[in-house]
């Protein structure tokens, strides 16, 4: 599957400096599932080789010169994938806040994709990763906010092991929180990490915003997650990224207190 047949980049956009990403892409789909009801929530595009190579060894081809058409293209062919295998639940797709220059028009590819292949836009989740080094935190509200206001969905990915946490929380609310791996390890055996956890479902609660644990590897860490009250959950325990076979199934149904996920 290859990410070259993308639509044409808006005029503004392909006149910026910088190169082509001249790797071959597809994505591949790791489900997020509704412990209520055992049943797909979203699906998490996550960039790899055409050729089946992993999304360390895209990245190593990404520069600054080429990172703003390495996001748009990660961005249509998620859709143009998605489309492709029917997905039709919503899908989230991972963005470089650094690799947008203006919004408004940032977006007319993904808008131009959307249209292209008939892909609802209310289904498309935007998460960036906290992670990344946003220098400039009233360019990513923009960059929130215009994506709001156009019908997507946003998340931040990774919360609780980057550079801003709370801060970036008191800036921007998004409607996801994905909660970091870090913070899901071992919690059946950790106190403190069940204290931290429930407490952020809360806040969340408060908030208007929807909590998901990701990165959860054992029966016990999702047995644990469920009686803290969390709902929507993602990790190789449940279903690992996969091509053109991707999950769509409900699990047997995931009730608090049972393990039947496997």
């Amino acid at each position: 599957m290859s990410g070259t047949s993308n639509p044409k980049p808006c005029d503004l956009c392909s006149t910026r400096p910088g190169s082509k990403f001249t790797e071959d892409i597809t994505m591949a789909f790791q489900p997020i599932f509704d412990t209520t009801t055992g049943r797909v929530y979203a699906q998490e595009a996550l960039v790899r080789g055409a050729d089946g190579r992993g999304a360390g060894q895209i990245f190593e081809h990404v520069t600054d010169a080429n990172r703003y058409h390495f996001d748009q293209t990660c961005r249509t062919t998620a859709i143009r994938v998605a489309t492709e295998l029917g997905i039709d639940s919503p899908i989230s797709i991972n963005f470089m806040p650094n690799a947008v220059y203006e919004p408004k028009n940032c977006i007319k590819q993904t808008l131009r994709a959307a249209e292209r292949y008939d892909f609802d836009i209310r289904r498309i989740i935007f998460e960036f990763t906290e992670a990344e080094n946003v220098m400039d935190s009233s360019h990513l509200i923009s960059i929130i906010g215009t994506y709001r206001e156009l019908g997507f969905r946003t998340a931040i990915d990774d919360f609780g092991a980057g550079y801003s946490g709370l801060n970036l929380l008191a800036d921007i609310v998004p409607d996801i929180i994905k909660l970091d791996r870090h913070l899901i390890i071992d919690i059946d055996r950790d106190r403190t990490r069940q204290i931290l956890v429930r407490n952020l479902i809360k806040m969340c609660g408060d908030l208007g915003v929807v909590p998901i644990a990701e990165g959860i590897e054992t029966a016990a860490e999702l047995e644990t997650l469920q009686s803290l009250g969390l709902r929507l959950i993602q990790g190789y325990y449940l279903a690992k990224p996969l091509f053109a076979d991707f999950t769509t199934e409900p699990l047997n149904p995931i009730r608090p207190g049972t393990s039947d996920a496997a």
